[in-house]
């Protein structure tokens, strides 16, 4: 069976990451998304218990798919997780100079690990989790843009604050 690994922050979630979930579903037997647990380098808006429920809720009818969270290295997740391949999405050639760096580091590290790029449907290519962010910190609306639960979340957190 060819388990594929898709790594992200998820935070949010967007129609961009459902839309790589959902082709990477039919290349992959099982597809384990999992959310990169790094506080310290970035602050989230959701947890991760919030983000895995907004992926297992919007992924609920995919099959061959498992949602779970990670720490530490990526390819001690891919490892440990028995992936063949980590995936990530690519939206433009600023995304191909960063993921192809960060393959090429993940395969010195790890020989055996091999990042497959899928990009998103071209309405989803212009779509980032921070911009996503802004536009909610300014009362915009994001319902566009990410899952209608996602967007109900973020506009109430943002709205808290």
């Amino acid at each position: 069976m060819k388990t594929a690994l898709y790594p992200g922050t998820f935070d949010p979630l967007t129609n961009g990451h459902l839309d790589v979930i959902r082709r990477a579903t039919h290349l992959f037997d099982q597809l384990i998304v999992a959310i990169g647990d790094n506080t310290e380098k970035k602050r989230p808006i959701f947890s991760v218990p919030e983000r895995i429920q907004h992926l297992k809720y919007n992924c609920s009818e995919m099959q061959n798919i498992q949602i779970t969270s990670f720490t530490g290295l990526l390819t001690d997740a891919v490892h440990e997780f028995d992936a063949v391949a980590v995936v990530r999405g690519l939206r433009a050639v600023a995304d191909f100079e960063w993921e192809f760096q960060m393959a090429l580091m993940n395969r010195a590290l790890s020989p055996s690990c091999e990042t497959v790029f899928l990009m998103p449907s071209a309405e989803y290519s212009y779509i980032s989790s921070s911009m996503i962010c802004e536009i909610a910190e300014l009362g915009g609306d994001v319902s566009p843009f990410v899952p209608s639960l996602v967007a109900e979340s973020i506009t109430e957190r943002v709205q808290r604050q």
